[in-house]
């Protein structure tokens, strides 16, 4: 059983990379997600700056397949468009140029489909009758959820 980090209780630099390793192993993650999870740990900067080099080295840290993952991920399961998507890579701290090679890597297929389903999704949730209410209604909801409005409105047109 994995014992739980008591509050005033430090780990070493090495017990901390180890902990870090079966972090990074479970999932994909970004660089910042485990650097705040070593700060948690009670490292310094460059006990952790080192961590992080070494979890590269070792490869069970590489941001490039972290936003890959994360952006298809999103799109298959939770139904995201590209504009929520790009924003959460940025609030998770991902480079520009890994942004849009992670939105790049994304099936338009896939992502077509998504978007239908989520303008099926909320048809059957609708009882406007108003066909200009009830496109402007879907249009919103999947604007929400990250979808171009262009493309949106595209694919409502298409669904007279």
């Amino acid at each position: 059983m994995e014992e739980k980090l008591t509050p005033g209780k430090r780990l070493s630099p090495e017990q901390a990379l180890v902990k870090a390793m079966k972090y990074c192993a479970y999932q994909e993650r970004s660089q910042q997600e485990v650097r705040d999870k070593l700060y948690s740990f009670g490292l310094h900067r460059n006990e952790v700056e080192n961590n992080i080099v070494q979890l590269i080295d070792k490869g069970y840290l590489k941001e490039e397949r972290f936003a890959v993952a994360f952006a298809n991920g999103k799109v298959r399961i939770k139904k995201w468009g590209v504009v929520k998507i790009r924003q959460a890579l940025k609030e998770k701290q991902v480079s520009e140029p890994l942004i849009r090679l992670a939105i790049a890597t994304i099936d338009s297929e896939e992502y077509l489909k998504a978007l239908k389903s989520l303008v099926n999704k909320k048809s059957k949730q609708l009882s406007e009758k108003n066909i200009f209410k009830r496109k402007y209604k879907i249009a919103q909801y999947c604007i929400q959820h990250g979808f171009e409005a262009e493309l949106v409105w595209d694919i409502l047109k298409n669904e007279e």
